[in-house]
C-alpha cells in the first residue's frame, strides 16, 4: 500500500475545492467533508441524507473501528449540505454516483487523484490525502497534537505526528537548517 500525503498548502486545498466546485457539486462536497472532518473516505460514502440535514454534530460508528464517533460540523459544511440535500429523501445516500448508487471508495479516489492532478498537484494524493490534510492543517491552526490523537483514536502522539506528516516536516526543517 502506497503512503499518501497531506496537502500541505492551504492554497492548493483551495485550487482543489474551486476545481471540484466547477466540476461536479457532489465531488466537492466530498472533498470539502473529508478536509473539514477527518472522517475516513468509508465512513464519508456510508452517510445518508438524513445523517447530516439539518444536524449540528453527525455520529456514525467508523467502519474501520467499530467505535462511535461525534462530531460537529463547522459552518461551511452546513452550509453546502444544506444545499446539496434540498429535495432528497433522509434514508437515500448522501453521495450517489450517476447511476444512483451509494459512491463508491475507488470512484472517490480517481475523482480525488484527477482533481489533484488537474491542479498541478504531484503529492501522492489519495482519499486518505483529505483526512491527513484535516490532521495536518488542525494541528498547524491548534498546535495540539494530543486533541488530534483523540479525533483520530491513534495510541501514541507520535503516530499522530508521523501520520500528518509533521514529523517528516520537522525533520526535513532540521536538515535545512544544519549547515557545519
Amino acid at each position: 500500500m502506497t503512503t499518501v500525503e497531506p496537502i500541505r498548502n492551504k492554497k492548493d486545498v483551495e485550487k482543489v475545492e474551486r476545481y471540484l466546485e466547477k466540476q461536479n457539486k457532489r465531488d466537492h462536497l466530498i472533498f470539502v467533508f473529508g478536509t473539514n472532518s477527518g472522517l475516513r473516505i468509508s465512513d464519508i460514502v456510508a452517510l445518508n441524507v438524513g445523517d447530516v440535514r439539518g444536524k449540528n454534530y453527525v455520529q456514525i460508528v467508523e467502519k474501520k473501528t467499530g467505535k462511535t464517533k461525534k462530531f460537529p460540523l463547522n459552518d461551511k459544511l452546513k452550509t453546502l449540505i444544506a444545499n446539496f440535500v434540498k429535495n432528497r429523501r433522509d434514508k437515500e445516500p448522501l453521495f450517489k454516483s450517476h447511476w444512483g448508487r451509494r459512491y463508491s471508495r475507488i470512484t472517490a479516489y480517481y475523482m480525488i487523484r484527477n482533481a489533484c492532478a488537474e491542479v498541478g498537484l504531484e503529492e501522492k494524493i489519495g482519499t486518505h490525502s483529505m483526512r491527513k490534510t484535516f490532521g495536518y492543517h488542525h494541528y498547524k491552526q491548534f498546535k495540539d497534537i494530543a486533541i488530534l490523537q483523540k479525533i483520530f483514536n491513534h495510541s501514541s502522539q507520535m503516530i499522530t505526528m508521523r501520520y500528518i506528516g509533521i514529523e517528516q516536516d520537522q525533520i526535513d526543517y532540521s536538515y535545512n537548517n544544519f549547515i557545519l
